[in-house]
């Protein structure tokens, strides 16, 4: 997929359309596919596209990447949260839910319950933007039974933001170089910088606190 990004950047087409660049339709089914199985680095994805079309020097080449994710990861968001009430509403637990709940750590699961309760579906949208920070939200709502309509009130605007928040990231890469390739680059590792953040520190704490420890 970054491969893609970046061959694309490099050969770009005649045509200026950042359809043919990397194409509505596939940036569409992997911001979806990202967004019901949580290994697809969708953010990376839409930093690239966003810079591929901010060298087409086309705004609406930009709004239409945009739209395009916002879309798609909303759509992915509603298809796995309606998944995941079947499992709730069911007499046993759905093997879906059941993933899910194992890839949230229990700690992190409490936080996302406590302010779910302090803040409604506005968690939502901070959920979005913070990495990592999305399926324990979504199990803390799926576990308090939140209506669906009560969750896409909340996650119409976490989409929208989480989608100009990676736009941004591509934007500011693809000003900074010349080539949309280098764009690629600087915005991808943005990303993955941004998602790995929280893993290193939780390590940096946990090793201070072993050595605060006696």
């Amino acid at each position: 997929m970054i491969g893609l990004l970046a061959s694309a950047a490099t050969n770009p087409p005649p045509s200026d359309s950042t359809q043919q660049v990397i194409g509505y339709p596939t940036l569409f089914l992997l911001v979806v596919l990202g967004s019901l199985v949580p290994v697809v680095p969708t953010g990376a994805l839409v930093s690239g596209a966003a810079v591929v079309a901010f060298h087409q020097a086309e705004p609406v080449a930009l709004a239409v990447v945009f739209g395009v994710a916002a879309f798609a990861a909303f759509l992915g968001d509603v298809a796995l949260y309606w998944l995941g009430l079947r499992g709730v509403h069911s007499r046993n637990a759905s093997r879906l839910l059941r993933r899910l709940r194992r890839r949230v750590d229990e700690s992190t699961l409490a936080g996302a319950q406590r302010r779910l309760d302090q803040h409604g579906a506005a968690v939502l949208v901070l959920s979005r933007l913070i990495p990592a920070g999305r399926l324990p939200v979504m199990v803390a709502c799926l576990l308090a039974e939140m209506p669906m309509r009560r969750f896409v009130r909340g996650d119409v605007p976490a989409c929208l933001a989480w989608a100009a928040a990676y736009q941004v990231i591509g934007i500011l890469g693809g000003s900074l170089f010349p080539e949309p390739w280098q764009g690629v680059v600087l915005a991808v590792a943005l990303t993955f910088a941004i998602a790995a953040a929280p893993a290193v520190l939780r390590r940096i704490r946990r090793g201070a606190r072993l050595r605060s420890d006696p």
